[in-house]
């Protein structure tokens, strides 16, 4: 009787995994990587509520929290542009990713308070309030990410340009 579990004449059997390998564990298991984000939160957190103890609120519209979402929003888009085309994500870019995009902008910005605002809006009766609020932060957002994209790309278009005229 042929025993099934022994692979046929001429197979190949799988290979132990070298154990002289590195290790690539995921960033989020790295707690190097976990501290420069925390710091960033921390320093993020404490900026969002500062700004927002600052600016005012008109007739209680979330004005503060649009505006500190917009600013996020260029601020990531335009990070995010630079680091891409700065090089690989290593060494002080992934830092620098990491710390200032997951964890200051990620804490800075908000989306729990843009969605609390928006149900006090609508709660206190001010459905139109809440949906020009929301636009503001979905469709501003949005554009707020593709200008930091974009002024991420011209900063580096006109640094290549300047590297590659005549002297």
């Amino acid at each position: 009787m042929k025993d099934s579990s022994t692979a046929p004449t001429g197979a190949k059997t799988p290979e132990a995994p070298p154990t002289d390998r590195p290790s690539h564990r995921p960033l989020h298991l790295h707690g190097r990587f976990v501290l420069v984000v925390a710091a960033g939160g921390i320093l993020g957190a404490s900026s969002r509520y500062g700004f927002g103890m600052a600016l005012p609120a008109p007739d209680a519209w979330p004005l503060p929290t649009l505006l500190i979402n917009l600013t996020g929003a260029l601020a990531l888009g335009w990070l995010l542009e630079e680091l891409a085309r700065s090089g690989p994500d290593a060494g002080l870019r992934r830092v620098a990713r990491l710390g200032i995009g997951s964890g200051f902008l990620g804490a800075y910005t908000t989306y729990s308070t843009l969605a609390l605002d928006s149900v006090h809006l609508f709660g206190a009766g001010r459905g139109m309030g809440a949906v020009w609020y929301l636009a503001a932060s979905l469709f501003g957002g949005a554009a707020a990410t593709t200008l930091g994209i974009w002024l991420g790309a011209l900063r580096h278009k006109s640094a290549e340009k300047k590297r590659n005229s005549p002297p």
